[in-house]
């Protein structure tokens, strides 16, 4: 059986102007060059060879609930927390209580909250 690594995720956005500058402003992501074709689609660097891509969509209709999700790890949770505070973006546990993390039942914290397009991003501190 062959072995698969996570490459990347791709997203169909209204305003890919607008959603590069929340990923960008939220992660610090770097752009990197879409190499895969002459297209508006814009790519971001998430590391370790992983990526975003966000591709413009202005029709699109995007449905979406918070089971549908990716979710990022880090160890400054407790920063990124404020973070979103600081950047005035609602966040809410998986009950859907505001301004609240969630304690999952091993110990991992996590958050959630939407992008511009509706799409339900996790952050956790599950950082093995």
């Amino acid at each position: 059986m062959s072995t698969f690594l996570f490459n990347h995720i791709a997203l169909s956005v209204k305003d890919v102007d607008q959603s590069m500058a929340f990923y960008q402003k939220l992660f610090q992501l770097k752009e990197i060059e879409n190499t895969a074709s002459g297209s508006k689609t814009r790519w971001l660097s998430m590391g370790e060879g992983k990526q975003l891509h966000l591709i413009p969509r202005p029709d699109a209709e995007i449905k979406t609930n918070k089971a549908v999700h990716f979710a990022l790890a880090t160890s400054n949770f407790n920063a990124f927390v404020l973070h979103l505070d600081e950047l005035k973006i609602e966040y809410s546990d998986w009950l859907d209580t505001p301004n609240k993390d969630y304690i999952r039942k091993d110990g991992i914290r996590q958050v959630y909250f939407q992008d511009p397009n509706g799409y339900w991003v996790e952050v956790n501190d599950d950082v093995q």
